[in-house]
């Protein structure tokens, strides 16, 4: 594939703007691009740093031509956005992403239905049309499991784990609200994750695999490297996955690994990860980096060097609390606030980074602190 090579100057336009957009937006400006943003939020982070912002609704087709007509090249930060307006983008704006990854990502059966045909292994999985449905989940795939909803939820948003016969209420209630997906629950050994960059010609670019944690559904933190022999065998379900959906850009695949060490794929973000923030300090491009120069034409380097290993924290709302008194007091930490209006204690607030030689030990140090314990 061979994309419109964009000049210096020109301008990329971002759908979204969280703290993704804003990142690409730093990313776009620091190689010399004009950046001009669409979000509903009046107060979201990236049009504080975009040149120019359209607020507006992710489906107004009015101010989504508006954002076309403005930019020479579209993107992406969120997939929660409507795949038939971005549909209708591609016919007449340059939209290297495509709308058909959004499309199909968006409907989580579909996409376990893709990825099982594509040959990916997935964790055993059950569609839920009704709620007596999850009687027949619980006899063949047992119990625990979790119930999500096709569309829609992120960071745990849209899903129940259901540990027994007492959580089956809860589940049925789930869905009678939304058609959903039942999944066999793993008993895990570890999370990882594969951050990728897909370019002009079909260049792929790969960042180190990351190991993830997650805490109420919501990542934790990162270390990088992994700490698990899984980089060649995640490649090569990504390769898969890649052969099956039209990928651009950077993109983030989530795997479990269970105890016996089987890897399955467990979802994929069509656009930068949380997983992959600790790459701004710690390789020599970040994803944000490599996801403007695949969207801009730009050549891809060959291969991502990882320039130290590192521990990368999410901070909630909860987490400033605890800890932004010290941040003056540790210039080894790379901290990032994403400059959301309102702090809520579960709400992404910013990550921080740290370079380590010993990320054992880091990891150590740094759980410590964000549970309030004394050191």
């Amino acid at each position: 594939m061979t994309f419109n090579k964009l000049k210096h100057g020109q301008t990329i336009g971002i759908i979204g703007g969280g703290q993704l957009g804003k990142m690409m937006a730093q990313s776009a400006q620091k190689m010399g691009y004009r950046v001009v943003v669409l979000d509903p939020d009046k107060s979201c982070p990236c049009q504080y740093v975009a040149h120019e912002f359209i607020n507006a609704a992710y489906d107004d087709m009015t101010a989504l031509k508006q954002l076309g007509d403005m930019s020479d090249v579209i993107t992406y930060e969120f997939e929660n956005i409507a795949a038939q307006q971005l549909k209708s983008l591609t016919e007449d704006y340059n939209v290297p992403q495509g709308y058909e990854a959004i499309a199909l990502l968006q409907d989580r059966l579909t996409e376990k239905q893709t990825l099982q045909q594509a040959g990916v292994q997935v964790v055993p999985f059950m569609q839920v049309t009704q709620p007596d449905d999850v009687l027949d989940v619980a006899e063949k795939l047992g119990y625990p499991f979790m119930i999500k909803t096709r569309f829609g939820g992120y960071d745990g948003k849209g899903q129940i784990l259901v540990h027994s016969e007492d959580d089956l209420d809860e589940a049925k209630a789930l869905v009678e609200q939304q058609e959903c997906v039942a999944e066999q629950f793993l008993m895990l050994e570890r999370e990882v994750s594969l951050t990728a960059t897909i370019g002009s010609e079909g260049r792929v670019a790969y960042f180190p695999l990351q190991e993830n944690e997650h805490r109420d559904q919501i990542l934790f933190k990162t270390i990088v490297p992994a700490r698990v022999d899984k980089e060649s065998e995640a490649r090569l379900e990504v390769e898969k996955i890649t052969r099956a959906i039209h990928l651009v850009g950077t993109f983030t695949v989530e795997f479990f690994v269970d105890q016996v060490g089987q890897l399955y794929v467990n979802e994929i973000a069509p656009r930068p990860h949380n997983s992959g923030h600790y790459s701004i300090e710690a390789c020599d491009y970040s994803q944000f980096d490599t996801h403007i120069l695949a969207v801009t034409g730009q050549t891809l380097p060959s291969e991502i060097q990882l320039l130290k290993p590192a521990v990368m924290m999410n901070l909630l709302g909860k987490d400033l609390d605890l800890l932004e008194s010290q941040f003056d007091q540790h210039p080894e930490w790379h901290v990032h606030i994403y400059g959301k209006a309102s702090r809520k204690p579960a709400r992404k607030m910013g990550h921080m980074t740290l370079l380590t030689n010993d990320t054992d030990q880091t990891e150590q140090e740094m759980i410590a602190l964000f549970e309030g314990r004394d050191q």
